[in-house]
Formats: structure tokens, sequence, C-alpha cells
């Protein structure tokens, strides 16, 4: 059943709903939230269609606010607000109502939309395109518990990543993220799978997909090491490869559909990756109302850091000190370009981590003296075959 009101207000929009509820045999409302889909007029469909596939998994009231834009300055003077209300099979599981505002009513959204919210229940808004840069500071996303925006139909994705890590509020999220789910969950299984250690890892995809730099973030954030961003033909995430000390993990996705897990000592398995649809996105988002913490931490991690790695691992690779996760040497042993590592970083010659000095021994260039002598000679058992060596041997000679 479809109402169409014109030049209407939200009082009459609440009559027109208990009408059409009474005419179709519902008087009781059986839903569990309402969804404020902010659009415009060319996305309106597209994004109405998605949230009536996902009202049958959650009954809800759907409003869709759509701001025409005004040609003249003598519309833009005038306050107008034209809905059309839905029930019944014409509104999936739940009720529509879409509202049509024109004219200084465009800035006032949210006095329009207050009024129709189901009482008692949480609401949700969803920016399918435009988001606002702070949809929590919005007028009309300061009225929900849950923000959803959608950064892969941004001019800048990466960019937009940024702005949105700085102007995160507990209760956003963004459908880049929800896309990613299924690769999140099979490589954690992977990893559950062996007791090995990762080093490093790379996430391929197409250019311009916020889903691959949030992928990437987020190993980078959980694992602490270096991850890299490579480019694809698509479509969307093709490949993830992990680099662990005992052999890589490799999850390959090149048609968008099937993937293939490899793990090192294990048989290859196919797995279904299969690209979903917005509605499967929209009613993941709707399962859950509390804020998404693991979101927030691979936000702020930051686009700028991958490949930089983080913690002890970037330590390691700066410096060649610590415990990184990487092939340190042991401790007290040489490295092979004459640095040190660990406790047995500094010898008699002074720091470990400059110009070739060996462990133990006296750096290269110092005068000898008796001490010397007596160092060379306590150190000649532990370096025999070493070459930086044969200086402080040759000066105890003499």
């Amino acid at each position: 059943m479809k109402i169409d009101l014109t030049d209407t207000t939200s009082s009459k929009i609440n009559k027109a709903l208990v009408q059409g509820r009474r005419a179709i045999g519902t008087p009781a409302v059986g839903m569990v939230l309402t969804l404020v889909i902010v659009t415009d007029e060319e996305n309106a469909y597209d994004a109405l269609r998605a949230a009536n596939e996902a009202s049958r998994e959650h009954p809800s009231r759907k409003l869709v606010v759509i701001k025409r834009v005004s040609r003249s300055p003598r519309d833009r003077a005038k306050a107008r607000l034209d809905a059309e209300v839905r029930v019944g099979a014409d509104a999936g599981t739940g009720e529509t109502v879409i509202l049509r505002l024109r004219g200084e009513v465009i800035d006032h959204a949210q006095s329009v939309v207050l009024p129709l919210l189901l009482p008692d229940a949480p609401v949700v808004v969803w920016w399918p395109v435009n988001a606002p840069t702070d949809p929590a500071s919005d007028p009309l996303g300061a009225l929900a518990q849950r923000r959803v925006t959608d950064t892969y139909n941004a001019e800048d994705p990466v960019s937009e990543l940024a702005a949105r890590a700085e102007a995160y509020t507990p209760g956003d999220t963004d459908l880049s993220w929800t896309r990613i789910t299924p690769w999140r969950s099979m490589l954690a299984a992977a990893l559950d799978q062996v007791a090995c250690q990762v080093i490093s890892a790379e996430v391929e995809g197409e250019e311009f997909n916020p889903s691959v730099e949030l992928l990437a973030m987020w190993l980078a954030d959980r694992l602490g090491v270096a991850v890299r961003r490579t480019t694809s033909t698509g479509p969307g995430l093709t490949a993830v490869r992990l680099e662990t000390d005992c052999g890589p993990i490799v999850l390959d996705r090149p048609d968008g559909s099937l993937a293939t897990l490899c793990v090192q000592g294990q048989p290859d398995r196919a797995v279904a990756l299969k690209r979903r649809d917005t509605a499967e996105l929209i009613a993941e988002e709707l399962r859950r109302l509390d804020p998404d913490d693991t979101y927030a931490s691979a936000l702020r991690y930051g686009v700028a850091r991958l490949g930089q790695g983080s913690g002890q691992g970037a330590a390691h690779e700066v410096s060649g000190s610590g415990a990184g996760r990487g092939s340190a040497p042991a401790e007290g042993a040489g490295a092979p370009d004459g640095s040190a590592s660990g406790a047995g970083g500094s010898g008699a010659g002074g720091s470990a981590s400059g110009g070739g000095s060996a462990s133990g021994g006296a750096g290269e260039g110092e005068a000898s003296d008796g001490s010397d002598a007596a160092a060379a000679q306590a150190a000649a058992p532990s370096a025999k075959s070493g070459a930086k060596k044969a200086p402080a041997k040759k000066a105890a000679a003499k």
C-alpha cells in the first residue's frame, strides 16, 4: 500500500502510517530499529532496495531522506516536504517513508526525522554516498547509535580514511570495513592452525579500493609487522601473502568468487570468498549496534604507516637491535656485517652499532697498550677466524 503526501508535515506522515497499518490488518508495530538513509535522488532506488532486502533479517522502519536541490532563489527560500508512505508488500518487512526535502527545510532534516523515529528502538543512519567527514557531528548522525558510511564511493578514498580516523567517534563504521570480514576471519583461522611467527605481509587489490588499505592496516596493527599494499586489476581484493618463519601463507582470490588458501606443509584448500552485495553488508552491520573497537584500532593505525612496521620489528629493521620479528643474531654473537646484537653489542672499543666493531674486541683504529693486548688475547679463542680481529692480534704481537 502506498500513500502520497504533498507539502505535508511529520504529524500527517505519522497519521498515514497508522492508517496504512490498519488498512492492511497489522495495527501492531513489530519492528526492531529505525534505519535512516540519507541519499540523493540518483542513488535512492538502489539504497532502498538494499535496505528492503536487509529488512527480511531486521524488520525496521526505513526513513529515506532525499535532499532536493532548488534551482532558483525563490524555491530555496520556501520550505516544502513531500512524502511517500509504503506499508505491507510495497515496504518489504516493515515500513518505508520516503521524504523529499526542498528549500530551507534541507538544513533542518533532523526536525523532520525526529518525530518519525520508533520509540524505544535503536536508530541507525546510513549514508550510501556523500557522507559527512564527521558523521557523529552531523544533525542526523547525532540521533543515531550507529552511523554507517561507505568510503568506496568517495572521490579520494585514501584521504577519506585519514579524515575518518581523525573524526572517529564510537558507533562509526564503514561498509569498506564490512567487505573484508570474510578475509579477516579466514586469515585469523589460518594463523590459528600454525605455530609460526609472521615476519612481513603483503595485501594486493585494485587501486582506489579502501578495503585493501583497511585490511593492510588491520594486519599491521594486529601483527606489528611491515605490510605492503600492492595494486592489481581486481576485482576488489585479490590476494594476501604472509611471510612466516615456517613458510608463506597465501590467500589468493583472482576471480572475486573462489579463493585458494595455501599453507606451508598443508594441501591447498578452496574457500568461498564471494564479493557480497550491499544488502548483505547492511544486514551484517545491523546485527551489532555496539561500537566496533577493532575497526577503530585499524583505522587509527593510519595509511601513511603501511610498509613501515611498528614496535620491535621496526626497531630491528632500523638499527639491527632488539628481538624484532626478523632473523636477529644470537646474544653475544657477531652479526654478518660486523655489528653485534642484544646484550653483547658493546665491546672494549665502544658501541657495536657503529662502523664494524666486533663484540668484545678492540675497535678499529684504537691505539694498543698492555690492556689492549690482554683484551685481544682473551677474545682470541672466541673469534679464531674473524677478519675483524686480525689488526688487534698484530698490534698485540708488536
